[in-house]
């Protein structure tokens, strides 16, 4: 089963995530399917990028969105 999850880069105590489709029955920082995105905490305004369309892309291949990136979309969600 595919799922969109974070997978954690950066050194310690200064984090940055990528948001990617992988197997969820691999390890956090192991190899993903695709890239969709990424996630900067630490920044004064967190830095949200996210690639709709690939994230719709998989969704519609059944692909299930973490918690984490299911508020991370609600946030920077472009109105339709």
């Amino acid at each position: 089963m595919v799922v969109i999850r974070l997978t954690r880069l950066g050194t310690r105590h200064k984090p940055f995530y990528r948001i990617v489709a992988t197997d969820r029955r691999r390890p956090r920082e192991s190899r993903y399917i695709d890239l969709i995105g990424y996630y900067n905490p630490m920044r004064e305004e967190p830095d949200i990028k996210i690639n709709f369309d690939k994230y719709n892309e998989w969704i519609h291949k059944g692909a299930k969105p973490s918690a984490t990136v299911k508020s991370l979309i609600k946030k920077v969600k472009p109105d339709n």
